[in-house]
């Protein structure tokens, strides 16, 4: 079990740094970066090992845009109950996976849980007319039918990720009695008043869902990253200046650029499933006002009755706390929690601190529940 320590204060405020300064930095690190041979910061260096998810799998089963994926057991005992993790669909599974030491898929495996996990890929134009329903009570449904079948286990516990940890919420309201065991949501919208530039963004009167949805068929990653770079738009520069000051240390670079590859990896989306998350979600935030549908059911949170964690970043920007914490208040179980930890969307999950904040509180709660 790895080692625990005290979560890290908040970070001061960055100081003003004058333009003089910053081009001093940018120079010298230059500089340093062309003596050392690295061609490049935008993109990982051909002589950088950046493999990620490299925790051993294999792929059970596959449909539409879903993959299912086992990884393989580490240990000679493990829990009874399987994982199943449900990744957002506008994500990539292997920020999850990054790299021995910086996985939590390796870390839960190493605690002696049998993991899957709910990967997607990119839906191509056959894919367009698949809405929630289609997630929701088909493919998530079948994946956790098939889990239960690879594992000889009737309950599987869930476990979500942003946008996954909604359709996880959808499918457990809807099917109070699918064998679900648990409830894990990471960072999940609920909320979309606290979802302020999204709102203003499917607002607009230049964001015409329909016709992009009717033109495209599937809706690009570009345009799903371009919002998001937009909760935050000078943090890449940052980001990049924190990269060049660092360029000496070859673990904090692979690190560094492990996560840049990540944020910009954004998957398409299936036209009809965003225009309903926008129409539904953004716009209607039906879920607050009971009038949340999916296929001819109406969603009641209060329906989910089993163990429930929800955990939330204290600095998430992309899913604030103004949209998570209504979450915990909604949902049914008696036996439920929440966990805030300091940390944004992704460090939640990934990086350097998550080991010490997140990892081993979710395997306390796990453990005992996992029986």
């Amino acid at each position: 079990m790895a080692s625990r320590r005290a979560p890290a204060a908040r970070p001061p405020a960055a100081p003003e740094i004058p333009q003089e300064e910053i081009d001093r930095q940018v120079q010298r690190a230059v500089e340093r970066t062309l003596a050392r041979n690295i061609p490049g910061l935008r993109m990982p260096a051909p002589d950088l090992d950046l493999d990620v998810g490299q925790t051993p799998k294999e792929l059970v089963y596959a449909r539409d845009t879903l993959r299912l994926y086992h990884y393989k057991p580490m240990l000679d005992e493990i829990y009874r109950v399987p994982l199943l993790v449900i990744m957002s669909p506008v994500a990539k599974g292997y920020i999850l996976d990054l790299a021995p030491g910086q996985s939590l898929i390796e870390y839960l495996v190493l605690q002696g849980y049998d993991v899957y996990m709910v990967d997607w890929i990119a839906p191509r134009r056959e894919h367009a007319a698949l809405g929630i329903e289609a997630f929701v009570s088909g493919m998530i449904d079948e994946a956790i039918e098939r889990v239960a079948a690879d594992a000889g286990e009737r309950e599987v516990t869930l476990v979500g990720y942003c946008m996954g940890g909604l359709l996880s919420c959808l499918h457990a309201a809807l099917n109070p009695k699918s064998g679900l065991k648990n409830l894990v949501c990471f960072t999940t919208p609920i909320n979309a008043d606290g979802m302020t530039l999204y709102k203003q963004w499917v607002n607009s009167s230049a964001f015409d869902i329909d016709r992009l949805v009717e033109e495209l068929g599937v809706i690009p990653g570009e345009m799903i990253n371009a919002s998001i770079q937009a909760l935050r738009p000078f943090q890449r520069s940052a980001n990049q200046l924190q990269l060049l000051n660092n360029v000496d240390n070859d673990a904090f670079v692979k690190a560094n650029l492990r996560f840049d590859r990540w944020a910009a990896d954004q998957l398409p989306l299936p036209g009809e499933l965003m225009r309903e998350f926008v129409r539904e979600f953004l716009r209607g935030n039906k879920l607050i006002t009971g009038d949340f549908h999916v296929g001819d059911n109406v969603v009641d949170l209060g329906k989910i009755r089993v163990p429930f964690l929800h955990v939330a970043a204290e600095y998430d920007h992309i899913v604030p706390t103004a949209a998570s914490r209504d979450l915990i208040g909604l949902v049914g179980s008696k036996d439920k929690q929440e966990i805030v930890v300091k940390g944004g969307h992704v460090s939640l999950v990934a990086g350097g601190n998550a080991v010490y904040r997140l990892w081993p509180q979710l395997d306390r709660w796990l453990a005992p529940r996992s029986v």
